[in-house]
């Protein structure tokens, strides 16, 4: 998502089946802190769809297509690059990984 300055300056989104919740976290000068977390239904051994849409300020988290975290940030600001994260107490696989820039009018 936009907003990953480096690698100590960056937003993340999670979905966690052990908590069986989707979090959104902000990371400024290598201090990471929670946004929000709900609790959702992210099952083990299953492919789930996490979409993370952010323009501007506003952060939007969806889980298999039901939007689970809709809010609004300052922390970080302008353009960015984006990536994967994974827990090292989790097994995660990525496929049918997009980025899509906003279109502009």
């Amino acid at each position: 998502m936009e907003g990953w300055k480096d690698g100590r300056n960056y937003y993340v989104a999670r979905a966690n089946a052990l908590e069986r919740n989707v979090s959104l976290y902000y990371t400024v000068n290598g201090v990471r802190k929670t946004i929000q977390y709900v609790d959702a239904p992210v099952t083990p051994d299953t492919w789930h769809t996490l979409r993370v849409s952010y323009k501007s300020q506003g952060i939007q988290v969806s889980l298999n297509g039901k939007t689970y975290i809709d809010t609004t940030d300052n922390h970080i600001s302008g353009a960015g690059k984006v990536g994967v994260w994974t827990k090292a107490d989790s097994v995660t696989v990525f496929d049918d990984f997009k980025y899509n820039l906003p279109s502009t009018p």
